[in-house]
């Protein structure tokens, strides 16, 4: 068992390693809060410190993409059409995706594999898909059109996440212009 030191750099990172190969080892359900932080290195005090359970190590970003995208839709240029905007939104924030790529494809099997992770999955993309209508909404965009363009755009992330965790040749950024592109056909086509 390695030492449980008082403090050591990086535990947020040391955790998240420890538990993402825990849960490819043992599965979701089967890994416990204690395993995660014996592997780390860290006390369970020090888990809790940066997650309230152990499926916030696979969530624990969302409230900052969130913060991220609402902060773009908001500050889209005058005239800007409302799912452009949040598709702009989304391009901008691919970027960040590209030097997680190893994580976020064991995030995505992880949670494949759990029905109670792919249901805190679809929770907070619906907090998403709200948090950017009500920028659409703040934009002066009325509530259908806003809520229609958030709830696309949400769609046309969890797509293009899924896909490009799948193809490492690929950008995010490219991959969501590409499902754009895919949603305007098939909505052209309707």
């Amino acid at each position: 068992m390695a030492s449980m030191a008082r403090w050591e750099p990086d535990s947020r990172g040391r955790l998240e390693t420890a538990a993402m190969q825990l849960f490819a080892e043992h599965g979701f359900d089967a890994t416990t809060v204690a395993e995660i932080a014996a592997r780390a290195g860290l006390t369970e005090r020090t888990f809790f410190r940066y997650f309230t359970d152990k499926r916030e190590v696979l969530f624990w970003g969302a409230a900052g993409l969130q913060d991220l995208l609402v902060t773009q839709v908001a500050d889209a240029p005058p005239g800007t059409r409302p799912l452009t905007a949040v598709v702009d939104a989304l391009v901008a924030a691919g970027g960040m995706f590209e030097q997680r790529r190893d994580f976020a494809r064991e995030r995505q099997r992880v949670i494949a594999g759990s029905a109670e992770l792919r249901e805190r999955e679809l929770i907070k993309l619906a907090a998403l898909a709200a948090a950017l209508a009500q920028a659409l909404r703040d934009r002066g965009i009325p509530d259908t059109a806003a809520e229609l363009a958030a709830e696309a755009g949400v769609a046309v992330f969890r797509v293009s996440f899924g896909r490009w965790t799948e193809d490492p040749t690929r950008e995010l950024p490219d991959v969501i212009r590409d499902c754009v592109t895919e949603l305007k056909g098939v909505a052209a086509a309707s």
